[in-house]
């Protein structure tokens, strides 16, 4: 009997692979019958075959087989993606390629994979890894609906889902929603430093600014009002919010440094290209 669902390769079984197979079996979009992964790390092969999923090591005995595969995903760094060059000859069946690498363009896919390699690249975040990440995708034109209708159903395992129509966005969304969950941690970290230096003791410095940009961004999430206005509602005219937004707020401050944070992101995943 044929493997249920689509027939799929997950190169990289790390973290964010990792958690994308596990979206992808909660949910019923793959049967484990149906996924061959590729993880040369002893400990993250141990920590998948529970899954009942195929664990390899090396792609060999996986291209070796004669049932293929509708989509692979290319989960793997960009330092080391030129691997993926073995992979090759599934693009000539047909195989859709699936790639989350910051940085690694279609042009350079085509380079790797062939000229007429079906490419789609995703930039997913971390929240993904709870289920509440957030991906872009960009498809090559020799990806057709089917390709495109898999690869958004598999990102959504683990969250949204938002399609581009211009490659070039791609390093503004890595710079914003890829890289912008490490904001938000950092974000914690100096909010724990002030409550500290206000004369909270460590671990209620640490608890409330954590819960309070958690619960915040939960709220933000659940509301249907734009942030503008949530800061509004918390913000009584000449009150303790307005006088910190006071600081916030001013010239040079946090939207000055978050739009030079984000563009030096930008920056570095044009560079990333090559």
């Amino acid at each position: 009997m044929a493997a249920a669902g689509p027939r799929l390769l997950l190169v990289g079984g790390g973290r964010m692979g990792g958690a994308l197979l596990k979206g992808w079996l909660d949910q019923g979009i793959a049967a484990p019958e149906s996924v061959t992964v590729i993880e040369p790390a002893d400990e993250a092969r141990a920590a998948l075959a529970p899954l009942g999923v195929r664990v390899l090591a090396a792609p060999d005995d996986a291209l070796d087989g004669d049932g293929g595969f509708d989509l692979a995903l290319l989960a793997l760094k960009p330092q080391v993606m030129d691997v993926a060059k073995a992979y090759a000859p599934l693009g000539q069946a047909g195989t859709v390629f699936l790639s989350i690498a910051a940085g690694k363009t279609t042009d350079y896919f085509r380079a790797l994979l062939g000229a007429s390699a079906a490419v789609v690249r995703a930039m997913p975040n971390t929240p993904a890894q709870v289920g509440r990440g957030i991906t872009a995708l960009y498809a090559t034109a020799e990806v057709g609906a089917d390709g495109r209708a898999l690869a958004g159903r598999l990102m959504e395992a683990v969250g949204e889902v938002v399609w581009l129509e211009d490659e070039a966005l791609m390093d503004a969304v890595t710079a914003v929603s890829g890289s912008g969950p490490a904001y938000l941690f950092y974000l914690i970290e100096c909010l724990t430093v002030a409550a500290r230096q206000a004369g909270l003791a460590d671990e209620m410095a640490e608890r409330l600014a954590e819960a309070t940009v958690t619960g915040a961004g939960e709220l933000a999430f659940r509301s249907s009002e734009p942030a503008a206005t949530l800061r509004r509602q918390v913000t009584s005219p000449g009150g303790t919010t307005a006088a910190a937004l006071e600081v916030l707020m001013a010239d040079g401050g946090l939207e000055d440094l978050m739009v030079r944070a984000v563009a030096a992101a930008a920056d570095r995943s044009r560079e990333l290209a090559g």
